[in-house]
């Protein structure tokens, strides 16, 4: 599947240019994840100067994770149908302009409704950006190096503004809303030399609108659901009501994208078993992680007193450990494939959540909450690169945004989900006055968030079941045409939508367990 965009990419050693596009593309999914790490120490400051009660000051996260998690399968189609280099660009331009916003409004609904719209541009920028990397960057070495490089970002971006947040705040909490604004007005002047333009899928017969429609509206339903589900009650009307709501517009979708000449997800595509456990691996490691951070962020302030720099910096040896080994994580993919890196990770996970459970009211850091921060780290460095990995490879470049965005709603989702379920069980009884009441409220969820993180272990590890060491992989030369009709292949807009002669590669065992994304739904 090389394409024009990924050409320059085949040399082992990288052009300028490509190192620029690299740099503008880890400078988005940066600000991404430093943009939701920083709100969450300015809350209280927020509160105070806008009055703000509790329950709305809650949609200051939410209606980021709305706007993110409900639109990402719309943002990764429509990367690939109108070409992923002006859809990055353009939501770039939205988010620096929201997070200009965000800094100067004097309103609760204003500011929350400039969250909304940065979640909505980054569930543009982030399935875009990954599928630009998928496509430029050759399938292998090259491309592993390049997503180990653009997840540790995140990574790092996370940590850098936990301890950001934490100083900013001390002068005004409006810093850590703006502060995005000028990196990402920088990021999209470089972006405009440099991304190479993309060619757009052919959508001759129209696009997916009804598959656009049913699939957004039902992500964002989800996602409100799982958010509201805390407050309104699990077992609510309300809260029933929208998940049968919620569960009417997926199968809608399911059922118009079957039918689709252009759909918005291809369902083939999720019968790799490699396809579904990079998605809900993704959901799992995320979502325990939510959790466990915001465990243990009430914990080190509200219990220990700590403050919110010393929180900071309590979690920034797992941000640092991720950003030392970005340039390593790639040579281990490619030495011992993506499912035995993931399964390390999430093993790595599992300890590290189990050993936080022995803290107690007079914890000492270095023998008890920085081994699990370094285990973190580690786990955090070998999994989210792998999945990225994982979720892309073998896939064609005109789907590439497809599967990005599928990857990144799984993350979402996941987090949304596992927050909610952890936050009902720190308040489902009422927590006693005493400091070791408190603790003892705590543990639940600690243990619920260890739990999480086991089971997409054992998710993870129905990936290590192998086949023999080197293996023949049919794969149709023309499959995009005969997966939809009327759609060229990527070789050729010419090709006929017939499948023609197979071809034979061989590839090694140790990526994977699946083959090829099938080619027909």
């Amino acid at each position: 599947m090389t394409t024009p965009l990924n050409t320059p990419a085949s040399q082992d050693r990288w052009s300028p240019r490509l190192w620029g596009t690299l740099f503008v593309l880890c400078a988005a999914m940066f600000l991404d994840a430093l943009d939701v790490s920083m709100v969450g120490v300015a809350l209280p400051s927020i509160a105070t100067d806008l009055g703000l009660s509790t329950s709305t000051l809650q949609w200051i996260v939410s209606g980021y994770i709305l706007g993110y998690g409900g639109l990402l399968l719309l943002g990764g189609r429509a990367a690939d149908l109108l070409g992923r280099r002006q859809v990055f660009l353009v939501a770039l331009g939205v988010f620096a302009l929201a997070s200009l916003l965000g800094g100067l409004v004097d309103s609760g609904p204003l500011l929350i409704a400039s969250r909304f719209v940065k979640g909505l541009s980054a569930a543009f920028t982030a399935p875009a950006g990954l599928s630009i990397i998928t496509t430029t960057f050759k399938e292998g070495p090259q491309r592993n190096r390049a997503l180990a490089i653009y997840t540790t970002c995140a990574a790092t971006g996370f940590s850098m503004g936990l301890v950001l947040s934490g100083l900013l705040t001390e002068v005004s909490w409006r810093l850590t809303m703006l502060l995005p604004a000028p990196i990402a007005l920088v990021a999209l002047a470089a972006g405009l030399r440099l991304i190479p333009r993309s060619s757009r899928e052919d959508s001759g017969k129209g696009y997916d609108l009804p598959g656009a429609v049913t699939g957004t509206a039902s992500m964002l339903l989800l996602v409100f659901t799982v958010v509201q589900a805390p407050e309104e009650g699990w077992a609510s009307a309300r809260t029933l009501l929208s998940f049968l709501a919620t569960a009417a517009l997926l199968a809608a979708f399911v059922t118009i994208e079957r039918r689709s000449h252009h759909p918005l997800i291809r369902l083939g595509v999720l019968r790799s078993r490699s396809q579904i456990t990079a998605n809900l691996g993704a959901a799992f490691f995320f979502g325990s992680y939510v959790g466990f951070q915001f465990v243990v962020t009430q914990y080190m302030q509200s219990l220990l007193g700590w403050s919110a720099l010393h929180t900071a910096l309590a979690f920034l040896p797992a941000g640092a450990l991720v950003a030392l080994s970005a340039t390593k994580i790639g040579s281990v993919v490619d030495r011992f494939g993506t499912p035995r890196v993931i399964v390390t990770g999430f093993t790595l996970l599992v300890i590290s959540y189990a050993l936080f459970l022995r803290v107690d009211l007079t914890p000492t850091y270095a023998a008890v909450i920085l081994p699990s921060m370094l285990l973190l780290g580690a786990a955090c460095a070998l999994v989210f690169p792998s999945l990225n990995i994982q979720a892309t490879n073998g896939v064609e470049d005109h789907e590439q945004g497809m599967v990005s965005g599928l990857l990144n709603t799984s993350i979402q989702v996941g987090g949304a989900l596992f927050l909610a379920v952890v936050t009902a069980v720190i308040t489902a009884g009422e927590p006693g006055r005493t400091p070791q009441a408190v603790l003892d409220s705590y543990r639940p969820g600690l243990a619920v968030v260890a739990v999480i993180a086991l089971v997409g272990l054992l998710i993870t590890l129905t990936g290590l079941r192998g086949r023999p060491a080197r293996t023949s992989l049919v794969v149709a030369s023309s499959n995009a045409a005969a997966a939809v009709p009327g759609t060229p292949s990527p070789a050729s807009a010419a090709a006929p939508a017939t499948v023609t002669a197979p071809v034979t590669v061989t590839a090694p065992a140790r990526e994977g367990a699946d083959g090829p994304v099938p080619a027909r739904d």
